[in-house]
């Protein structure tokens, strides 16, 4: 069993450190092109590939080095992780803020994205403290300070930029270290030593971390589940401004208010709504309601005609963020608490790797069947793709279910 330890301030602190290392990846959207043009004479094109380049260099990171964090929880315990990759974090915007040239962007980008894989550790004590019946809750609390995050961050990320380009990276710094100094307080540590594990290599590469959720066929199948789930939001977020843009004429404003909608509908459904719909549906059916509402919710952004009715869509889309948490809290059920941190450290390293594949195939169906001239025209394709990887995901875990020897799903 999985050792239920905890302070009061501990799962709001696991909260505020997922929030933060959200910030800090939406704070540089609105600063970050221009503080890379800086250093390219503000060539604009060439700002545009190095950004892109920044990008990928963090996802890399992420998909490399979560497997390692989670793995490191399992052997020192989940304290010392969360709190390390704080530092971290801090120095990455510290390096960032003082860059004097574009080298110190992509180390300060390397070290954010090997800090980023807290979310490993992170998700790791949300399972050590929370009764298996209630994760599904808890690891919505956690999807709700990712929505929180991609709201603020631009948002204090074009106030602050206001002041200074560099500005922003320092508030961020000086947020993460406030953080770590809040946890060296309130944090307690959430896995017992009999519990911990060896620290392995082999285990915590990112193919040997992959293959590791083949030995659980429960997971492995859920995992797929999830990676589909992974490719529909990467493709989403990297098409949805330049693809409303050029459908319906939107404006910034209107790209910047419509993901406003986005977090905060995503933050509600996650945050508290998911505590109402949980015990009436529990966690399978829950799942599959949440898919169900993803198909629709895509289908209905790739075959919209009126820039209203992206707008109508975002229900369905909110609503099927119930099926994130129901997977997390369902996976977490098949692993001892020993494996806890390598589960997520595998499963982030798979959100790291769609992170880099989402998004080249989602502007690369743009590219192809956006334009006027495309034959065939479809300019919604990218949003018929991420429907399309929802029902493959609904269908596996249809499949899975019906096999009826999962006896940890309710």
């Amino acid at each position: 069993m999985t050792a239920v330890r905890q302070s009061r301030g501990s799962t709001p602190f696991v909260f505020v450190t997922v929030l933060l290392d959200t910030l800090g990846i939406g704070i540089i959207i609105p600063v970050g092109p221009r503080l890379v043009a800086s250093f390219l004479d503000n060539d604009l094109g060439a700002a545009s590939r190095w950004f892109g380049v920044l990008v990928a260099i963090y996802s890399v990171m992420q998909f490399a080095f979560a497997p390692v964090l989670g793995g490191l929880s399992d052997r020192f315990g989940r304290r010392s992780v969360i709190l390390g990759s704080l530092l971290g974090a801090s120095i990455s915007h510290l390096l960032s803020g003082f860059a004097p040239a574009l080298s110190w962007l992509i180390v300060g980008r390397v070290v954010a994205g090997i800090t980023a894989a807290s979310f490993s550790a992170a998700n790791a004590y949300v399972a050590d403290v929370t009764p298996p019946e209630k994760r599904a809750s808890s690891f919505g609390l956690v999807g709700a300070a990712l929505g929180l995050g991609f709201i603020l961050g631009p948002a204090v990320g074009g106030l602050l930029g206001g002041y200074g380009l560099r500005v922003p990276y320092f508030a961020a710094a000086g947020l993460n270290f406030v953080n770590l100094l809040y946890g060296l307080f309130v944090l307690p540590e959430s896995l017992r030593r009999e519990d911990r594990r060896p620290f392995s290599l082999r285990r915590v590469s990112p193919v040997g971390s992959l293959r590791n959720l083949a030995r659980h066929p429960i997971v492995l199948g859920l995992t797929g589940t999830m990676t589909c789930g992974y490719m529909s939001q990467w493709i989403l977020q990297s098409v949805w401004a330049l693809s409303n843009q050029e459908r319906f004429g939107w404006s910034l404003r209107d790209v910047g208010l419509s993901l406003m909608v986005v977090g905060v509908s995503t933050a509600l459904v996650q945050g508290l709504l998911i505590r109402a719909i949980l015990p009436r549906l529990g966690e399978r059916r829950a799942l599959l309601v949440g898919l169900g509402l993803g198909v629709a919710g895509y289908l209905g952004f790739g075959v919209a005609r009126h820039g209203w009715v992206m707008y109508a869509m975002l229900l369905p889309n909110a609503l099927s963020g119930l099926a994130g948490p129901a997977t997390q809290a369902l996976i977490t059920r098949e692993v001892g608490p020993s494996e806890q941190g390598e589960l997520q450290g595998s499963l982030n390293s798979l959100a790291g790797l769609t992170a880099i594949v989402a998004p080249l195939l989602g502007t690369d169906l743009l590219a192809r069947f956006g334009p006027e001239a495309a034959r065939p025209h479809v300019p919604g394709a990218p949003f018929l793709a991420a429907a399309g990887f929802n029902l493959l995901g609904l269908v596996l875990a249809l499949r899975l279910f019906r096999r009826g020897s999962e006896p940890a799903i309710r």
